[in-house]
C-alpha cells in the first residue's frame, strides 16, 4: 500500500470498518490548529493570485493575441513547474491518475485561461469577475455529482438563486441578451469547476501542488506547439504592461496560485477552501478599478454581493448525505 494513499484516505478506512463513532450530522471534527492555519493561509494566497488573473490578462492582451497569450502562459508555467518537480525529484504519478490529471489540465490549464481570454476581448474585467463569481457554486455542484453526495433542498434553492442573479446581471449588462463573451465565461465556469473537482480528488492521493505541476507538464508539448503556430499569426506589440501581464498569469496565476491553492486545499479540504474563494469577485472588482481604471457600474458590486450570499447559504447547509457506508471508497493496496 502506498504510504500517501494510506495517510490521505484514512477517513475512508474509518467509514468502511464502521468501528469509529460517527460525528453528529452537520458537525466536523476540529482540525489541528497549525495545519489548519497554514492551509487557510495558502488557499487565501491562491485566491489573491486568482483575483489578479483578469486584470493581468487584460494587460497581456495589449501585447499578445489571445491564442498566443494562452499558449505562452501555459508554456512558461509548465517550465517553472518542471523545475520544481525536478528539484524535489517528485515521483511520476501512477497510470490510474493520468486521466484525472488530463481533466485538471483541460480545465484549469487550457480551458479556463483560453475561454476567459477570449471573453475579455469584449467583456470588462469587472463584468467577468461577477460572472465567474459563480465558480465556487459550480464547483460544489459538480463535486456533489462526482462524489455521489446528495445536497439538501436548501442547497439547491440557493444554487438556483445564485445562478439567477448571475444570468440576470449578464443579460442586463449586455443590453437584454447574452453576448459571445458571456458564453465564453459560462463555458469557462464549467471546465474550471471540473478541473477543481478532479484536482481536489487527486489531492487526496498525492501532494496537492504536484497535481497542478503534472497537469502543466502534460500540457507542455501542446503549449509549445501552440506558441509556435500562434505567434507568427497574431500581432505582437511588446509593452511593459503586456509583458508584466504575461509573467503574472504564467508564474502568478497559473503556477503559484494553483500551487498554493491545491496545497492549501489538501490541508483544509475542498469545502473550506471554496469558502475562501467567495472573496475573489470583490477582489477582482477592486483590482479592475486600481490597475485598469475601469468604472464599475452600481449593479456589479450588488450582483457580486448577492452571489456571495447565495453561495454562503449553500456552504451553511452542509455537504448533504453521502453515499452509504457500504459504498465507502476502497483504499488500494
Amino acid at each position: 500500500m502506498r504510504a500517501q494513499d494510506s495517510a490521505t484516505d484514512s477517513e475512508a478506512i474509518a467509514v468502511a470498518t464502521g468501528t469509529e463513532t460517527s460525528p453528529t450530522p452537520g458537525t466536523q471534527a476540529p482540525p489541528h490548529t497549525a495545519p489548519a492555519r497554514r492551509g487557510t493561509l495558502l488557499a487565501a494566497l491562491g485566491v489573491v493570485a486568482f483575483s489578479l488573473t483578469f486584470p493581468s490578462t487584460a494587460w497581456g492582451l495589449q501585447s499578445f493575441g489571445p491564442w498566443s497569450l494562452v499558449a505562452l502562459r501555459s508554456t512558461l508555467a509548465a517550465l517553472i513547474a518542471g523545475c520544481f518537480l525536478l528539484a524535489v525529484r517528485a515521483p511520476v504519478p501512477d497510470r490510474r491518475h493520468w486521466a484525472g490529471l488530463a481533466v485538471v489540465a483541460g480545465g484549469v490549464v487550457v480551458g479556463f485561461p483560453l475561454l476567459t481570454t477570449l471573453a475579455l476581448q469584449t467583456s470588462t474585467t469587472s463584468h467577468a469577475a461577477v460572472v465567474v463569481g459563480l465558480l465556487p457554486l459550480t464547483t460544489a455542484v459538480l463535486g456533489s455529482l462526482r462524489t455521489g453526495e446528495r445536497p439538501s433542498r436548501t442547497f439547491w434553492v440557493s444554487a438556483i438563486a445564485g445562478a439567477a442573479v448571475v444570468i440576470g446581471f449578464t443579460v442586463q449588462q449586455s443590453g437584454g441578451a447574452l453576448t459571445s463573451g458571456d458564453l465564453y465565461l459560462f463555458g469557462a465556469l464549467l471546465v474550471c469547476a471540473a478541473g477543481y473537482t478532479e484536482g481536489g480528488r487527486l489531492a487526496r492521493v498525492m501532494p496537492g501542488w504536484q497535481v497542478i505541476g503534472w497537469a502543466l507538464i502534460l500540457c507542455l508539448p501542446f503549449a509549445v506547439a501552440g506558441s509556435a503556430v500562434a505567434l507568427p499569426l497574431e500581432p505582437v506589440h511588446l509593452t511593459a504592461h503586456g509583458v508584466l501581464g504575461l509573467v503574472w498569469v504564467a508564474a502568478g496565476s497559473t503556477f503559484f496560485g494553483l500551487y498554493v491553492w491545491y496545497k492549501g486545499m489538501a490541508e483544509i479540504g475542498v469545502p473550506r477552501a471554496s469558502q475562501l474563494q467567495l472573496a475573489q469577485p470583490l477582489l477582482t472588482l477592486a483590482w479592475s478599478v486600481l490597475l485598469l481604471g475601469e468604472k464599475v457600474s452600481a449593479a456589479a458590486p450588488l450582483a457580486a454581493v448577492a452571489v456571495l450570499v447565495c453561495i454562503a447559504a449553500t456552504q451553511r447547509t452542509g455537504r448533504g448525505r453521502s453515499r452509504p457506508a457500504g459504498e465507502a471508497r476502497t483504499v488500494r493496496s
